[in-house]
Formats: C-alpha cells, sequence, structure tokens
C-alpha cells in the first residue's frame, strides 16, 4: 500500500498542473463550502463541463479534493452565523453557534478545523487500506432494508433530545417528516401536498429549508432582541481551544470516525446521515445531555469529525464498485464517462495510477485542512465585529440568492422565509429546530429505502426485519424510544434546556 502511495504522491506533486488543480480545488471547496446555500456542489457542476479537458487523473483528483474541504468549509458559517454551508454541517450549528454567542467562536472553529484534519485523514487511510473489501461487505449486506433501519435509528435519537420536552422534540422531528412528504410520492410518482403548484412535485428543497429554520429565523429572533433592547453581540474570541480540552473528547473523535465512515460506505448516504449519527451518538452516549445545544464542544466535535469522516469512505463504493455514495460522487461518475472510463474493480487494474494519485491527493487534502484552516481563522473571525444592522442584510441577501442559484425558483426563497417564520415561532415555543431538519433530510430516504426494502421480499414485514443488520438497527432505536418514554413519565423527569 505504501509504495503505491509514495507514487500515487510522486505523480501527484511532480506535474506543475496537477499542483495547481490541486491548490485550487483545496481553496475552493473550503471557499464554496463556507458560502451559505451554493456549497461545493454548486462548484462541481460549474466545473464539470471543464473536467473533459483534464486528464483522467486530474479530473477525478479536482472533484476528489472539493468533496474532502467542502465539507470542511461549512462549519464556518455554521458556527459563526447560524448558516450550514451545508446540510453535513447542520448539526455543526447545534452546539457551534452557542459557542459563538458565548464568545467561544474561536474554540468552536478551531475544533472543527482539527477535527475534520483528524476524521478526513483517518478516512483517507482507512480508505487506502480496505476499499475493496469493505465495499464488497457493503454491498453484499447493506440494502434499503438496512438503509431505512438505519435512518430509523438515527431518527429515535434525534427525537429524544433537542426540546424543552421529550414529547416537542418527537413533534418536532414528525413535523419534518411532514414536510418531507411533500412532493411526489417515491413509488408511484403522485404528486401529494403540493397545493396545485407544480413547482412542488420535487418537494421541498433542503437548501431552502435549513436556511430558512437557521439563519432567517436566528435573524428574527436577534432582530426581536434588538428591538426590544436585549440584543448582545457576539463577544469576539481567537482562542483555539486547548490539547487538554481537546484531549478529552478522545473518545467522541474515535467514536465519530467509525460511526461517519460506516454511513460513508454505504450509497446514497454519505455526510449528511454521517454527521447527524455522529451528533446523536455523542448525545446518547453522554452524561450531560441537557447540555447538548447550549454550547458543548463535544457536539461540534462528533459532528465535524464524522462528516469529514465520510468523505473517504463515500470513495470506496464509487471506485471498488462504481456506485457513487452520494451528491459528489454521482458527479465524479460523469467525469469518469468524459474519459471513456466507468468506476468499478477494473479501474485497480486498467488505471492504478490514477487510483493512487486520487487517494494521495485526498490525504494531502486533508491534512492541508488543519494548516489552512488555522491561518484563516484568525480572519474569519473578525466577521464577528460587523455591527448586526449591517450584517443581517448581508446574511438574508445571500441566503436569498444561496436558496435560489439551487433551482433557478423563486418559490425557494419564499420557502425559505416561511421556514424562517415558522421556525421563529417554534424557538419560542421550545421545538427543536435540529429535530425538524434531521426529519426533513433523512424523511425522504427512508420512505424511499423502505418502500425498495418492502417490495424486495415481496411486502413479508417479518422477512424484511427478520434481517440481521435491520433487525439490530430497528431494536436499538426500539430501545431508545423505550427509553425517552420511560424518562418523560418519571416523576423525577427535569424539564431540559432550551436550545
Amino acid at each position: 500500500m505504501w509504495e503505491n502511495f509514495l507514487a500515487g504522491t510522486t505523480a501527484l506533486f511532480g506535474d506543475p498542473v496537477s499542483i495547481a488543480i490541486f491548490i485550487f480545488g483545496v481553496v475552493g471547496g473550503m471557499l464554496f463550502g463556507a458560502i451559505p446555500g451554493v456549497s461545493m456542489l454548486t462548484l462541481a457542476a460549474i466545473l464539470l463541463p471543464f473536467s473533459a479537458g483534464l486528464e483522467p487523473a486530474q479530473g477525478v483528483m479536482l472533484f476528489a479534493v472539493i468533496y474532502c474541504t467542502g465539507t470542511y468549509g461549512g462549519a464556518i458559517t455554521a458556527i459563526l452565523f447560524n448558516i450550514p454551508g451545508a446540510p453535513e454541517n447542520a448539526p455543526t450549528a447545534f452546539d457551534g453557534y452557542p459557542m459563538t454567542k458565548k464568545g467561544m467562536a474561536g474554540k468552536a472553529v478551531g475544533a472543527a478545523v482539527l477535527c475534520s484534519a483528524v476524521g478526513g485523514t483517518a478516512s483517507a487511510l482507512l480508505m487506502m487500506a480496505a476499499t475493496e473489501p469493505l465495499a464488497h461487505w457493503a454491498i453484499s449486506n447493506i440494502g434499503p432494508p438496512e438503509i431505512f433501519a438505519l435512518v430509523f435509528f438515527g431518527l429515535a435519537v434525534a427525537s429524544s433530545v433537542g426540546g424543552n420536552t421529550i414529547w416537542k422534540g418527537w413533534m418536532s422531528v414528525l413535523l419534518g417528516l411532514m414536510i418531507a412528504t411533500i412532493g411526489q410520492d417515491p413509488v408511484g410518482g403522485i404528486n401529494r401536498y403540493n397545493f396545485g403548484l407544480t413547482d412542488l412535485a420535487a418537494g421541498i428543497a433542503f437548501v431552502p429549508a435549513i436556511l430558512g429554520f437557521f439563519a432567517v429565523s436566528e435573524i428574527f429572533i436577534q432582530a426581536e432582541k434588538k428591538a426590544f433592547g436585549k440584543y448582545n453581540a457576539p463577544k469576539l474570541s481567537v482562542d483555539f481551544p486547548t490539547f487538554t480540552e481537546l484531549w478529552a473528547h478522545k473518545i467522541a473523535v474515535v467514536r465519530s470516525i467509525i460511526v461517519g465512515f460506516f454511513c460513508g460506505i454505504l450509497p446514497g448516504i454519505g455526510a449528511t446521515l454521517a454527521a447527524f449519527m455522529g451528533y446523536g451518538e455523542a448525545v446518547r452516549w453522554s452524561k450531560e445531555k441537557e447540555k447538548f445545544g447550549t454550547g458543548k464542544l463535544e457536539g461540534v466535535i462528533s459532528s465535524e469529525t464524522a462528516n469529514n469522516a465520510a468523505t473517504g469512505a463515500a470513495m470506496i463504493p464509487l471506485l471498488a464498485l462504481g456506485l457513487p455514495g452520494g451528491a459528489l460522487t454521482a458527479i465524479m461518475v460523469a467525469v469518469f464517462q468524459f474519459h471513456d472510463m466507468e468506476p468499478g474493480p477494473l479501474v485497480f487494474y486498467n488505471s492504478p495510477e490514477l487510483i493512487w494519485v486520487v487517494f494521495a491527493a485526498m490525504f494531502y487534502a486533508n491534512v492541508s485542512i488543519l494548516f489552512i484552516g488555522l491561518i484563516e481563522t484568525k480572519t474569519i473571525l473578525q466577521l464577528l465585529r460587523i455591527p448586526f444592522h449591517y450584517l443581517a442584510p448581508m446574511i438574508l441577501m445571500l441566503a436569498s440568492i444561496g436558496a435560489y442559484i439551487g433551482r433557478g425558483l423563486v418559490l425557494d426563497v419564499v420557502v425559505m422565509f416561511g421556514a424562517g417564520v415558522l421556525g421563529f415561532l417554534l424557538r419560542r415555543s421550545g421545538y427543536s429546530i435540529a429535530g425538524i431538519v434531521l426529519g426533513i433530510i433523512l424523511g425522504k430516504i427512508g420512505e424511499q429505502n423502505f418502500a425498495q426494502g418492502m417490495q424486495m421480499v415481496h411486502y413479508d414485514l417479518l422477512t424484511y426485519i427478520s434481517r440481521p443488520i435491520c433487525f439490530i438497527l430497528i431494536a436499538a432505536g426500539t430501545i431508545t424510544l423505550a427509553t425517552s418514554i420511560y424518562r418523560a413519565l418519571s416523576p423525577n423527569q427535569g424539564v431540559q434546556k432550551q436550545r
């Protein structure tokens, strides 16, 4: 393995053009990842036609680097302004933004930089060592029933935390699931709850919903505070977390690497579920569950480690079996096709140099996150000096552009502001915005895979849940729900702190 890695490193940095492409991918991924509503997918879509003029290894390498650094870039705005750069950065905002309000933005961003680099680097190393065997195992053992069970388990964990009460946490997730039903039925293609609007046939887009529930609702809340003289500007802090603070969360880092890597292997799941699962597991194993959502460093660490750990893993089904693990890896399929190639096992035999150039680039891209991220952090934190009455219109303008640019629909901007108003009212009432967003993101994935799984077993529910991995995950989710009910009905149940 190491001989191949060194050969890939030599090929990557031995060519000035490849070096330039690598640097462009690192900077571009971070930049677009940090722009609300735009994300790394926008950059990938823009660059896709131009990749036909590159060498095959250079083209695939460019998108792999963008994937790594773009996943980290979205954490910056999530922490500073409660605006996730991408869905996989949404859990980062749960504790990252409260830390900013407490004057600990430097600690949150510093932890995001370090843990993104650690999670991504570990994932790259595991990817190099285990691509082919792990991909074959995942494909032979993980199907729609298992993916649905994984979604169910994630929702069960998320529903138990986040609201003022457990019941409000459940209602929040349920509301998100209801929003996810808007649009076409994934089985029959029948329009549902689109209110006669053809633009809603594809459902509620993730980006406008996330921007509305997080960014717009936060602007409304802060504007209300400013109107009543209760607004306190975030305190500027450039203090990075100490080694002792980070070392205290070593178990959370290892756990999130495992969770993120496992989620990344599953075709179609990727970094979004990895981030929510990493965060959810941190809450589940913590002795201080009530502190999550109030500015707990472990929340940022778990989320950013998990979503970056999924990047290398998402390449495994693509390169070993030709199955994209997410949206950006699906774009990479087109890059292969531009050069009359198909990703899959034959690539290892026909173009081994391409594989190892990509592996090396992803490793060094994750390492670069640490150095470039730490350098840019203190500059980025200066944005907190901008007064609210200037910053709020800027955020709303960027959010509106981000909501519109995805599909070019004015409706998405309307959805964003509607979600902002709804989020504002629900946050004042003690409901969980995190639960709503999770329900929206995972609802479609869960429904589609449940339907496909039932078709696989000819609608025999007993056969469905008897699959070993499926049974374990559903049982774990059921136990989690039962435990939360017990806590809710317990006489000494305390009221959870509002996020």
